[in-house]
């Protein structure tokens, strides 16, 4: 009994290209959900799409209000050691503490800790992985991404996109 090398092709063809059909669908919902705050939470600060526009320069823009990622080592904010306040570009709420900073060797500034009541957390499964996005509490704007690999107190590792915020010296 002998196998047809023309069927195993066809069914391996058939299968690889179902498998690329429903991760496209499911990354692009996946996506779609994501970047855009949860339909039953009201923020303090809102503005309209195009109200966003005016407000942010186009890399603020795509990362606060789309959930973009700025490149890795891009920001100046990642270099930043000194003592201060990290905010959100789009409302200035204070989000992180200079002493809460770490150089986590990803590119991105990284803290350990947010500052009370100012960022909240939802699953976020785009890009077809299961990890928490961080937005701002005031406006909702996407910050970036915690992980559970930072260092202790918290093993907390908040990676945010330094376009997102901004830095007032203390």
């Amino acid at each position: 009994m002998g196998i047809d090398v023309m069927d195993v092709t066809r069914r391996r063809f058939l299968t690889a290209g179902s498998m690329i059909a429903l991760s496209t669908v499911a990354i692009s919902t996946c996506a779609e959900s994501a970047s855009s705050p949860p339909l039953d939470t009201h923020f303090a600060v809102t503005h309209t799409d195009a109200e966003w526009r005016k407000l942010l320069t186009a890399a603020q823009y795509d990362v606060l209000r789309g959930a973009g990622t700025e490149a890795p080592y891009s920001s100046p904010l990642n270099d930043e050691h000194r003592r201060g306040l990290f905010s959100c570009a789009g409302c200035a709420l204070h989000l992180y503490s200079s002493a809460t900073k770490f150089d986590s060797g990803t590119g991105w500034p990284s803290f350990w800790q947010a500052l009370d009541n100012s960022v909240l957390e939802r699953p976020d499964t785009s890009l077809g992985m299961m990890r928490t996005e961080v937005i701002c509490s005031r406006c909702g704007g996407h910050l970036g991404h915690v992980f559970n690999d930072g260092p202790q107190p918290t093993g907390l590792r908040y990676c945010m996109n330094g376009v997102a915020m901004t830095f007032d010296a203390l």
